[in-house]
């Protein structure tokens, strides 16, 4: 007890701070998102996302070099294909924009991991992930048909040179659907990266103007969790982890840190947390009107993250933090 027990001893200096600290965020821990699209030296900047592009291939590489020289070690990529149609075969078919940036980057910077994001909702003319019931204007996807694009769309994208395969659809069985794709087609030591509990949250309207991914009528309510339920997120992880998945996903991160650690409670497999577009652009908008200090808020925030559980971060802000933290 006080005068004995001072806490402050240990908060005297920076070096003595620094020794006793207890999360350190590394470049190791963070993943950052691309966003690829058709032509060559295309680089439009998303308006809602300060900082962030959809880029052809050529400058996909180009960018992947940047973030493999900064010591990150793995991005994931997002698709616009040039058309869309019911089918989602811009998603599945081999000459896909993903699987095209996938084997460029691949080639030029072998050592780093490409994730690919499995999903069907920037390729659908209706901007769901999946078939949808003849008239439906609500959004049901029909879940065990969904599940065959799916599993066509990993196994394309695990071909293009793909290292992940992180599924975002939420499709009941999706992981033991691509599983058991991956194995047929010869590629079992593909791992799974489940975006296993994934809400429908308001914080991803940036991400829909970087992806075009808007669905055109009803919402994603009826695959994508209800952000007011915890313990259905350990019901999902759990099933996720029974079909097969190497690693699990929390989306958003920001609102969700209690799930992130009940997460990491519940299993003894690596968590990510996918710090998502909302999240940034507030930050971004924030900072650029001076409210707040950037560095200091998003290297607070990516520090909380790790606290609550996160083994790895999807995060905008990779390459900055990581010139920050090497500052």
């Amino acid at each position: 007890m006080f005068p004995i027990n001072r806490p402050r001893r240990l908060r005297s200096s920076p070096q003595l701070r620094r020794m006793v600290q207890e999360t350190v965020v590394t470049a190791s821990d963070l993943i950052y998102p691309l966003f690829a699209v058709p032509g060559s030296s295309v680089a439009n900047e998303v308006v809602s996302m300060p900082g962030v592009y959809q880029l052809s291939v050529d400058k996909i590489v180009d960018e992947a070099k940047e973030v493999y020289d900064l010591g990150i070690p793995a991005v994931i990529l997002f698709g616009i294909p040039e058309d869309k149609d019911v089918e989602a075969t811009g998603a599945w078919h081999d000459c896909g924009i993903v699987q095209k940036a996938a084997t460029a980057i691949k080639e030029a910077v072998p050592e780093l991991l490409v994730i690919a994001d499995t999903c069907l909702c920037e390729y659908t003319t209706h901007g769901h992930c999946g078939y949808l019931e003849t008239g439906d204007l609500t959004g049901r996807v029909l879940n065990d048909p969904t599940l065959e694009l799916l599993k066509k769309t990993a196994v394309s994208q695990a071909k293009a040179g793909a290292d992940i395969i992180a599924p975002s659809g939420m499709m009941d069985g999706f992981v033991s659907a691509i599983r058991s794709g991956l194995d047929e087609a010869g590629f079992q030591n593909i791992p799974i990266l489940s975006y296993a509990a994934k809400y429908a949250s308001a914080y991803y309207g940036p991400f829909r103007d970087a992806a075009d991914s808007s669905p055109s009528f009803g919402d994603r309510r009826t695959y994508q969790m209800d952000p007011a339920n915890g313990t259905e997120a350990i019901k999902e992880i759990e099933l996720d982890i029974a079909e097969g998945a190497d690693m699990l996903m929390v989306k958003p991160a920001l609102a969700y840190m209690d799930i992130i650690w009940r997460v990491k409670e519940a299993t003894n497999l690596p968590v990510a947390a996918y710090n998502v577009s909302g999240e940034y652009s507030m930050v971004k908008a924030a900072a650029l009107n001076g409210w707040i200090d950037e560095k200091k808020v998003t290297l607070e925030t990516l520090t909380s993250f790790k606290r609550s559980g996160a083994d790895l971060i999807l995060t905008y802000h990779a390459k900055d933090a990581v010139r920050w933290l090497n500052e």
